[in-house]
């Protein structure tokens, strides 16, 4: 492990720094082990946000997991499931992005 460059909440302070090994020991601050399941959310919200340069809301974001993983897992309680109490804060942090607007 080595040491990562965060905010005093644990977001990237440099968003080139993300990786594959800094997203396990991102989540694993947070107390998370990360599954398939979490990888292809993270994949997916990095994807959104490298094409539209922002972070989507949690309603868009649970639209683009329907869209592109299907119905059963584009419901809010699933993303409840994998990011538990504040899952849009949560999955930007792991996934390298910076702190959502309005997620305080």
């Amino acid at each position: 492990m080595h040491c990562i460059d965060t905010d005093r909440e644990g977001y990237l302070k440099d968003l080139s720094d993300w990786s594959a090994d800094v997203a396990v020991q991102l989540a694993e601050s947070e107390s998370l082990t990360l599954t398939d399941n979490h990888w292809e959310v993270i994949h997916l919200i990095r994807d959104f946000y490298m094409k539209y340069k922002i972070s989507p809301t949690m309603r868009v974001l649970v639209r683009q997991v329907r869209d592109k993983l299907g119905v059963e897992k584009g419901r809010s309680f699933h993303l409840l499931t994998l990011f538990p109490d504040n899952p849009l804060k949560r999955l930007s942090k792991i996934a390298g992005l910076p702190k959502p607007p309005n997620c305080d």
